[in-house]
């Protein structure tokens, strides 16, 4: 073997993954000098995992913080967590995630990521969170030079297919490397390579048949490979396979990889149905950073899992615009019409939802009490009549970004096995955050997670290596 191979097959620390967790991972393992190998399962245009599809990061600040305004101190972060998971999280994992993620937000500066304010539409988050300049594939490709420059080896079209446990540690890692098969021998391993949601019959499993119709908005490559061997192996598990991060997008989106461009962010300011031209829940119930991640798993319990988003032109300039343009007729009947739906029907509800509409001040970016009266269900913020031609139509579909059934870890992310605590195996990013997202999704807190247990796992794992 050479001493290239050697090298690459026998590391310090292995990485399995290729996205911010994994790659966090790598880098801060790396720069205490141990060796680092890290396999990502997809082809170099396509590393990053979800990674390369996110926009931004929430982060605590006591202050004004480069790009981020006002305060968002640790309470109001834990309880808006609390508020979208209804308390079902591991407290002691969530506020420390929550208060390193100030730390977290120059550590990513210092390894090349660039914050910009957040932009007109974009959820009113420039309090709470830093948006990446160039978007998440600008985070990744920023990562990737860094680890180049640092010598960290990283292997494309890797795919791991069994990781060896024996005794309590990890002996071997068996993959597929670009169409070869390696076996690594490694000191320590992260795992850090995402859920399972690509695996549409693994989600129909959980599901249930309906979930062959959701839509896999985020990389087509996190198939459950690792998660699902090490749970067959005893490894302890956390969270509920049918738990995800799954969100409304647009019903003409591919089937994998449409990203967050895909994500419809008009519910607060229309009317939502179903196929029979019901409305079935609260468009106005909170502020969208904190509701938008319940809209998927809402239009996955109607028919045919699919919904639809009726507006009119007072409201289509208050988001950030499709990345398809809307369905446009003159009357609601002509709307009903192109999409599918129940003229009749479509035209009772609309002409329900004005009548009780009140008037009063209209405020899109807070929540402004303008309600709708005896209505069932009510929009408790932003009624506005939709009654100003043209009118607007989206299809809906649930989009999964990732799933929350993971790897149980604790505070200094080592993954926890059959007799206890792993000697070797630490994980970080999607395939543990069910450890602390049981449900919901508050925006920008998956790559809090991924970053701050990242870096937790790359320093632990070079710690016992040394």
């Amino acid at each position: 073997m050479s001493k290239t191979e050697k090298s690459l097959l026998q590391p310090d620390v292995l990485v399995v993954g290729g996205g911010n967790a994994a790659m966090t991972a790598a880098l801060t393992a790396r720069a205490t000098g141990a060796s680092v190998t890290v396999l990502e399962a997809a082809p170099r245009p396509y590393r990053g995992g979800n990674s390369r599809h996110t926009r931004n990061f929430r982060c605590m600040h006591a202050g004004p913080m480069g790009v981020l305004t006002g305060t968002y101190d640790a309470e109001e972060y834990f309880d808006d967590l609390l508020k979208v998971t209804a308390g079902n999280t591991d407290a002691d994992l969530a506020r420390l995630a929550i208060h390193a993620s100030q730390e977290a937000y120059a550590w990513m500066q210092a390894h090349g990521v660039r914050f910009q304010p957040s932009l007109s539409g974009t959820l009113s988050l420039s309090r709470t969170n830093a948006f990446f300049l160039g978007g998440g594939k600008a985070l990744v490709n920023a990562y990737y030079g860094r680890a180049e420059a640092a010598g960290i080896d990283v292997g494309y079209e890797a795919e791991v297919t069994h990781l060896s446990v024996t005794g309590g540690r990890i002996t071997e890692v068996c993959a597929t490397l670009q169409g070869q098969e390696q076996v690594f021998t490694p000191g320590a391993v992260v795992v850090a390579s995402g859920g399972f949601q690509a695996d549409t019959d693994w989600l129909a499993r959980a599901w249930g048949p309906a979930a062959r119709n959701f839509l896999i908005r985020g990389t087509p490559y996190n198939r459950g490979v690792v998660l699902r061997d090490l749970l067959d192996q005893g490894i302890q598990s956390v969270g509920d396979p049918t738990q995800c991060h799954a969100v409304a997008i647009d019903g003409r989106a591919p089937k994998f990889d449409g990203g967050i461009v895909t994500r419809l962010d008009c519910v607060p300011f229309s009317v939502v149905v179903n196929k029979h031209g019901e409305r079935f829940y609260d468009e106005g119930e909170d502020v969208w950073p904190k509701r938008y991640a319940i809209w998927g798993r809402l239009v996955a319990a109607q028919p045919d899992q699919v919904g639809y988003a009726i507006i009119d032109a007072t409201s289509r300039a208050l988001f950030m615009p499709s990345v398809f343009p809307p369905v446009q007729a003159d009357t609601i009947e002509d709307l009903a019409s192109q999409m599918g739906l129940p003229a009749d029907r479509l035209e009772e509800t609309i002409t329900a939802f004005n009548a009780a509409c009140r008037k009063g001040d209209f405020h899109p970016t807070e929540l402004d009490g303008l309600s709708t009266r005896d209505l069932v269900p009510p929009k408790s913020n932003w009624a506005r009549p939709i009654s100003e031609p043209p009118f607007y139509g989206y299809s809906l579909r649930p989009g999964v970004t990732f799933t929350y059934l993971g790897l149980k870890v604790d505070e200094t992310a080592r993954v926890t096995g059959p007799a206890g605590r792993m000697d070797n195996l630490w994980a970080a990013g999607e395939i543990m955050a069910g450890s602390i997202l049981g449900q919901g999704y508050l925006a920008g807190f998956g790559m809090t997670i991924g970053t701050v247990f990242g870096q937790i796992a790359g320093r632990e794992a070079a710690a016992y290596v040394s």
